[in-house]
């Protein structure tokens, strides 16, 4: 059910003027943006552009400093205000920090299942048999059915974040948010990952892919915003940002950008 003060026909997500400072350093630097549901949009930059702490803020987990002579908006469908459980059902968030926690003895099946109680594993939850349709369907979808029984330490990374997508994608979110998706993947992994992330972008879910790497950027994907220093350095089509000067420019290095199947590559460093 959709909260009394929500307004489905705001943006998803709405920044304006938003800074996070942390220990005293700005690390998110008076961005504004406006990103709708169903969109599917890449955030590329190199490290420490502040991409983390972007997914970190829209998970309510950094909150905007309040600064002399600026307006912070932070909004969600037209509302400031979240309740965590309500934002399930918009947004389903996987994160290398969420790789790390499940690295436990845990299988597959119970890490699609913890998503429906935000937990680590099952402890004394009452998993119904509607919940078990669910999680059926799921590991159906994302082709990791043969997996289930595995525990998380004995699967390779590709095959841990196919299960955390399984996490989050319980509640049937809007929007599924990606952190650095496909860090440590091998080719094959990354063939098949980038495989599921098109078939997730195209059965209607929409798209939000944080990633310092060119080639994460599925044909799916129309917009991109660069990140650089903090800010949100340009924010457009990808034809016309994914060049070769930009990308020079944003990754202070020399880049050639080559274009195959859909797909950017940076080539030249």
């Amino acid at each position: 059910m959709i909260p009394s003060h929500e307004n489905k026909n705001s943006p998803l997500l709405e920044f304006r003027n938003v800074t996070i400072i942390i220990r005293e350093k700005i690390i998110l630097d008076n961005i504004s943006s406006t990103i709708n549901e169903g969109e599917h949009i890449a955030i590329l930059g190199p490290n420490g552009a502040g991409k983390s702490t972007f997914i970190r803020t829209i998970n309510r987990e950094y909150y905007p400093a309040v600064l002399d002579g600026y307006t912070s908006v932070f909004r969600m469908h037209g509302r400031e205000i979240w309740n965590v459980w309500d934002l399930r059902a918009h947004l389903g968030i996987v994160s290398n920090d969420l790789l790390f926690s499940f690295n436990r003895e845990i299988t597959g099946r119970e890490v699609i299942l913890s998503g429906f109680f935000s937990s680590v594993g099952l402890f004394n939850h009452h998993v119904t048999a509607a919940m078990q349709d669910t999680a059926d369907h799921i590991l159906d979808f994302l082709e990791i059915d043969h997996l289930q029984q595995r525990p998380m330490t004995s699967l390779s990374s590709g095959e841990a974040r196919r299960f955390l997508i399984g996490r989050a994608l319980v509640h049937d979110p809007k929007t599924l948010i990606l952190d650095e998706p496909t860090n440590s993947l091998d080719l094959h992994s990354l063939h098949t990952f980038r495989s599921l992330l098109r078939k997730i972008a195209q059965s209607g879910t929409g798209i939000i892919l944080v990633t310092h790497n060119l080639h994460d950027i599925i044909p799916e994907i129309r917009r991109v915003i660069l990140m650089k220093e903090g800010r949100f350095w340009k924010d457009g089509q990808k034809t016309e940002l994914l060049t070769d000067e930009t990308l020079t420019e944003l990754f202070r290095v020399p880049l050639h950008v080559l274009k195959a199947g859909g797909y950017f590559y940076a080539t030249g460093y």
